[in-house]
Order: structure tokens, then sequence, then C-alpha cells
């Protein structure tokens, strides 16, 4: 597996893995870019016929808190993607397609020293989302008018 570093940070943790939570991880951790909850549902599925969609949803909760995977909200989907160590980004979320891209953490450094200065205030940035129009949806909508 090429997540081994999250199955020796989950047992470190004390968590156990059993077969359901091993599958749920390699799942989300083998898809492209940000999975729904429905996606890694239906694909371990195939794989372990006998998953229900509440192993899925206790599964991914429990792998957020422990900080190895990241929820993303899409439209009114949860989506999941493993964390990158390395590598820490928010998302920007098309309104209009639903598409969902990387932020680099460095966008936000301006923003959380503006919280902390001017309100005294100290953000949670960890899973940062913003919501707008991609720019191939705009053209698309420059191209009605």
């Amino acid at each position: 597996m090429k997540h081994q570093h999250i199955l020796e940070e989950l047992r470190g943790k004390g968590v156990r893995l059993t077969p359901q939570r091993l599958l749920i991880l390699n799942t989300v951790a083998q898809g492209e870019g940000h999975l729904g909850v429905d996606e890694v549902f239906r694909q371990a599925k195939e794989s372990y016929p006998y998953m229900d969609i509440a192993t899925v949803y206790r599964t991914l909760h429990l792998f957020k808190k422990m900080g190895v995977v990241t929820e993303v909200a899409i439209g009114d989907r949860l989506h999941f993607e493993i964390t990158d160590p390395d590598g820490r980004h928010h998302h920007m979320v098309c309104r209009e397609c639903g598409g969902a891209y990387n932020l680099a953490p460095d966008y936000l450094v301006e923003f959380r020293e503006t919280l902390m200065r001017e309100f005294a205030f100290e953000p949670d940035l960890d899973n940062f989302t913003v919501t707008g129009i991609c720019s191939v949806c705009q053209s698309k909508d420059k191209a009605k008018v």
C-alpha cells in the first residue's frame, strides 16, 4: 500500500484497522481527486458486498477526526481525499459545475494575520473552502449574453 504511513499513524493512535476500514482507506487513497461518500461506498461494495453505507460514513468521519482524510463540501455533498502531510491545501469549489480545485495555504497567510491583528481571532483554516464560479463557467456565462 502506498499509504503505509497512514496505517502506521492510525495504529499509533490506537485505531483498530478492520478489513472494512482498510478497504475504505484504500478506496479513498486510490481515488482520483475528491470522492463522494456514495462513490466510496460503491467502490468498496464491489470488493466487499456486505459493506453498508453507515460503515462508510462512520469510518470516513473517524479518519477525518484522526487527520488522515480531508472533508470537502461540494454542493450539498461531502467529498473526501487523503490528507497530504507535506502539502496541505484548501479548496475552491465552483457552484455552477461543482468542480473542486486546490488552493495552496500560502494564499491564506495574510487572511489569517488580518483576522488575528484586527479581531484578535485565531481562525481554524485546516479545512477551508471558498465557493465561487470557475473560469470555465464564467466563460460559458459570458457566451450566453
